[in-house]
């Protein structure tokens, strides 16, 4: 058996016939590359003592397999996904693209960024840059309002490193309900102004 990249293949030739024998390959040392909020910093127990490259490759026309057909910019004046400690994101639920002025009055009481799930962004209703998700920006905020989102793998999966989540929905069995922090079950085009207004009410 020969062992790379963690997983075990058997051969056909004399190396695959001579079974409880392993042999390992050594390779140059692993380049490792991690998106923005797929993993939590912490302290480690002790010091590590590591080299830190850049590396700059010099590429021409002939190297590249995949060319851009279009750029869509981000919306000015919003705030970052990336940054921001508070997110309002807004689902299917919402219901059309107007649907998401109640969604912005709110992340601008409470100076949020706008966020949505994929099937908005497939629906046009909001640019891919305010996507959240696995296929959109991974984000770690404060606090994260989700209103109208079921709650998809792929969703969950861009919004591991959020400390506090808030759902609202009307399925008490969404799955993003079922692992908020905090629920609100009923109409989103209801909740969402009754919280705005109490808000105005306080500052």
């Amino acid at each position: 058996m020969c062992r790379r990249h963690g997983s075990r293949q058997r051969g056909d030739g004399p190396a695959g016939r001579a079974r409880g024998k392993e042999a390992r390959l050594h390779s140059p040392r692993p380049l490792i590359t991690v998106a923005p909020h797929t993993v939590s910093i912490e302290d480690g127990p002790e010091p590590i003592d590591v080299d830190v490259a850049r590396f700059v490759e010099e590429l021409d026309e002939r190297d590249l397999l995949v060319r851009a057909s279009d750029h869509v910019a981000p919306q000015d004046g919003g705030v970052s996904l990336t940054t921001a400690k508070v997110i309002v994101s807004g689902g299917r639920g919402v219901g059309s693209k107007e649907g998401f002025a109640i969604i912005e009055e709110l992340a601008g009481l409470l100076g949020a960024a706008v966020g949505c799930s994929r099937a908005v962004t497939s629906a046009g209703w909001r640019p891919h840059s305010d996507q959240v998700g696995q296929t959109g920006t991974k984000v770690a905020p404060e606090v994260y309002i989700a209103c109208g989102i079921s709650g998809a793998t792929q969703h969950m999966a861009g919004l591991k490193g959020a400390k506090r989540i808030l759902a609202i929905n009307s399925d008490p069995q969404a799955p993003l309900m079922l692992n908020a922090d905090y629920t609100v079950t009923g109409d989103l085009k209801e909740v969402v102004p009754a919280i705005t207004a109490e808000i105005r009410k306080r500052t």
